[in-house]
Parts: C-alpha cells; sequence; structure tokens
C-alpha cells in the first residue's frame, strides 16, 4: 500500500510539473528565431528582469533590450514596448529600458513604455488589452520562451519569439531560471486556462493611430 501511495505521489508530481513544460515547449516549437532569423511584427515586447543597485538594466535585461534595439535597427519592428515594474517610486523598469534603448540609438519615438508589467502575464495581457496588440515579437531569454510564448498567443495574438542570451550567465543564475520556470510555467497554464486574472488596467492608448480609429 505504502509502495503505491510513493508510486501515485511520483506520478502526480511528474504531471504537475511535467506537463506544463511539454504543453509550454509545444506552444514555442517553431516560433523561436535569432535576431538574424526573426520575421517582422509591428512591436517587440521587451519583459522586465531586474534592475542594478545605480537603477540601471540588470545584464539578463540589458541583453534583451539590446536584442529588442537590433530588431529595431533591422527594420523588423516599427515599435519597442518596454514592459516592467513600478510599484515603487524608486524602482522603475520600463523607464531604465527606455534610457538604455535611447543610448543605442533609438529615437524616443519608436519606445512605448508599460508601467504596470509585474509579471509575464501582465505583460500579455496589456499588450493585448492596453496597447492594442494582436501581433508581435517578444523578446527574452530561453529559458522564459517557452512560456512567454505560450501566454500571449493563449490570449490570442499572433506571437513569434526572439532568443536574447546575448553572453554566457552564470551557471547557478541559469540553474535557478530553470528550477523557477517549473512552478511559473504550471501557474501560466493556471492563469492562462482557468483562472484568468485582471491585471492593472486602465484606459486604451493604442500603440498605432488606426487601432484607435477602429475602436
Amino acid at each position: 500500500m505504502l509502495l503505491k501511495l510513493v508510486l501515485f505521489s511520483i506520478l502526480l508530481l511528474l504531471v504537475l510539473f511535467g506537463l506544463p513544460k511539454v504543453v509550454t515547449s509545444l506552444s514555442a516549437a517553431g516560433r523561436i528565431y535569432s535576431v538574424a532569423d526573426a520575421p517582422s511584427a509591428p512591436v517587440a515586447v521587451v519583459f522586465g528582469a531586474g534592475l542594478q543597485k545605480d537603477g540601471t538594466p540588470s545584464p539578463v535585461l540589458k541583453d534583451r533590450v539590446t536584442a529588442a534595439v537590433q530588431l529595431y535597427q533591422a527594420g523588423k519592428v516599427k515599435k519597442l514596448l518596454m514592459s516592467g515594474d513600478n510599484r515603487f517610486v524608486d524602482y522603475n523598469e520600463p523607464a531604465s529600458m527606455r534610457d538604455y534603448a535611447l543610448s543605442q540609438g533609438v529615437p524616443e519615438e519608436a519606445i512605448v513604455l508599460d508601467f504596470a508589467g509585474r509579471r509575464t502575464y501582465d505583460t500579455c495581457y496589456r499588450a493585448r488589452d492596453i496597447f492594442g496588440l494582436d501581433d508581435i515579437l517578444v523578446v527574452t531569454q530561453k529559458f522564459h520562451l517557452p512560456r512567454a510564448i505560450f501566454t500571449c498567443s493563449g490570449m490570442g495574438m499572433k506571437v513569434n519569439g526572439v532568443i536574447a542570451d546575448l553572453r554566457d550567465y552564470h551557471d547557478h543564475a541559469e540553474r535557478f531560471w530553470r528550477i523557477r520556470e517549473v512552478p511559473a510555467t504550471l501557474v501560466a497554464l493556471w492563469q492562462v486556462w482557468v483562472s484568468k486574472p485582471l491585471p492593472v488596467l486602465g484606459k486604451p492608448e493604442p500603440i498605432f493611430a488606426e487601432q484607435s480609429d477602429n475602436h
């Protein structure tokens, strides 16, 4: 009896934590590109990933912004949507992302800021409902791309992912990210398929004028 209970528990854990990974990997299959091979889209969405003590982007976030800048400079996107956390006065991911993109030569009119992108789900939801997007490139690291693609495409958008791994990251950091993705992916499936929580919303701010005209 005890052996059966142990085997059942192991099977349950495999289903709970393994199945979500399979689902998101299948969702992202054939939709992950390098900057050079990426298809065109109206907007590249860049997910926040932390700031350093001086308020500049963390190395991971800097790579995401750099990859998005490369897409813009290659003419593959018209706008960059910088989405991140700004819950505190002294913590402003989108502004830091904008400043770094400006330093790389992107004109200010090509940058849009989303100050309520507190998690992947919120960024995708707001990209669709606040900024009026239905065709995007999501820019992030390989460990995050399957979940980001699954989440945004689960909201009815056309989504392709662009790899932002522009350096070798510390082994312990990569292990931490991979471990964290296990519960985060399970939560993503629950949010997209079941709970569908409302993020912080507000007045629509369509990025393109024609979107505003159609509402």
